[in-house]
């Protein structure tokens, strides 16, 4: 469902994925005025073909307060959000034994519950004790998450559109933004579309992976320098990067991937340093390795490690979801290597439209910022579906109040070396 295009509105949120809805929303609840633009429709781009994972396993404590909040809000109304709190186990080797433990007992400080178990054996045991045909060697670390989960992708997206709806703010679709008109200040006083021109207050920018089109509209630069927290400077780095996200399905019913108690499995993530070993004996890999894994609605759903562009790719149209040729003997491959029962289940894989592409910031990490004056940016670097809370935080911002959730992600960070902290795991992201 549409309406028209108003020829003023106090907040006009570019972007129908999670973070703009989520933002119409909570303004529209605080009764402000406020309009939802989409050059498609609602979930067209990145949140309705995301993998729907939603987690607090980050190393770094800005983000993991943040996803508490997150969670919080999932849990909110799980019908609504087609939610399921499943939980989220994360497993490593050694090396990620220390990252672990340090997200653990951050998880511990802030109330949110999950519980850490160490050394291979005991390990194997909690891992038995849920899939009793649990066989992947050489892990000593697990951190379960009994909250989290995923979330139906598109469904999640047209329940936060409902709810912003029946807050009174409007969604319209099929309108494309073609340019920011600024006044002396730099703020934005006009939206121009190919559906006629807004006059606005405020502006929101959530463009996913269009991240880099819409900064360039904003005339943010296209190369900054980056002050490591060492001090040392980094000139002339580019704004944004994109990889393709590295996910596919096992054409398998989701009732094969329960808990030994029938219950749907938590979303399952495993790093490992061990070999990996295809069913048929063909060695896929020997050095490091990481994926990730849940049911879906009528599937298996999951991925790896993304796959960089080089250069700049034009990310419209939105890509259908490209993997590299081995992503799908490699996922396979893990699969079986942790299971038993997905022995086999490369005969199964299909490509589906998942995954896409993702625009990264310089550290990897969103950026949550007023860029002009009335022209606040949402950058999500590929966080974006299970930050669902990102929106309430800006909609308080929006209203003049300071969020200390979103203040770690404001864009002078790269000027002030206020970095976040980097972690072993193979993610560039976590």
């Amino acid at each position: 469902m549409s309406t028209a295009l108003p020829p003023s509105t106090t907040v006009l949120v570019v972007g129908a994925g999670v973070h703009g809805l989520s933002t119409a929303w909570h303004l529209a609840q605080a009764g402000v005025d406020v309009t939802v633009v989409d050059k498609t429709g609602v979930a067209a781009g990145a949140s309705g073909i995301a993998c729907g994972v939603v987690r607090n396993n980050y190393f770094q404590p800005a983000m993991a307060e943040l996803m508490a909040a997150c969670v919080e809000i999932w849990e909110s109304d799980p019908a609504a959000f087609h939610y399921q709190g499943s939980g989220y186990l994360a497993l490593g080797p050694e090396n990620q034994e220390s990252d672990l433990t340090a997200v653990f007992e951050r998880q511990e400080r802030i109330g949110y519950p999950s519980q850490l178990i160490l050394g291979e054996e005991a390990v194997r045991d909690h891992m038995r004790g849920l899939y009793a045909d649990w066989r992947a060697p050489g892990l000593s670390v697990c951190l379960h998450e009994t909250a989290g989960g995923f979330a139906l992708n598109r469904p999640a997206i047209e329940g936060i559109a409902d709810k912003a709806r029946a807050a009174g703010a409007r969604i319209v679709e099929g309108v494309t933004v073609e340019a920011f008109e600024l006044d002396g200040s730099g703020a934005v006083t006009q939206v121009v579309t190919d559906a006629g021109t807004v006059d606005v207050e405020q502006v929101v920018v959530a463009p996913g992976p269009w991240a880099q089109q819409l900064w360039a509209m904003l005339g943010l630069p296209d190369e900054i320098d980056v002050r490591q927290p060492d001090g040392t400077v980094h000139e002339a780095v580019p704004m944004w990067k994109h990889w393709y996200l590295q996910e596919g399905e096992l054409d398998l019913p989701p009732g094969l991937f329960v808990t030994n108690d029938g219950r749907p499995s938590p979303v399952l993530h495993v790093d490992s340093t061990s070999p990996l070993v295809a069913d048929d004996g063909t060695l896929i890999t020997d050095e490091q390795w990481g994926i990730y894994v849940k049911p879906d609605h009528a599937s298996i759903q999951g991925g790896a490690q993304p796959l960089p562009l080089p250069d700049h790719p034009p990310v419209d149209p939105y890509p259908a979801g490209t993997v590299e040729d081995a992503f799908p003997d490699m996922w396979a491959a893990a699969l079986s290597h942790c299971l038993g029962r997905f022995q086999g289940g490369r005969a199964t894989y299909r490509q589906v439209r998942c995954g896409g592409m993702g625009a990264f910031t310089p550290d990897n990490f969103p950026i949550f910022d007023h860029l002009r004056p009335n022209a606040f940016v949402i950058a999500d670097s590929n966080h974006g579906f299970k930050m669902i809370a990102v929106g309430r935080e800006v909609a308080r911002v929006l209203q003049g109040e300071h969020s200390s959730l979103l203040h770690p992600f404001r864009f002078e960070r790269f000027a002030t070396g206020d970095l976040h902290p980097v972690s072993n795991s193979p993610y560039p992201w976590s």
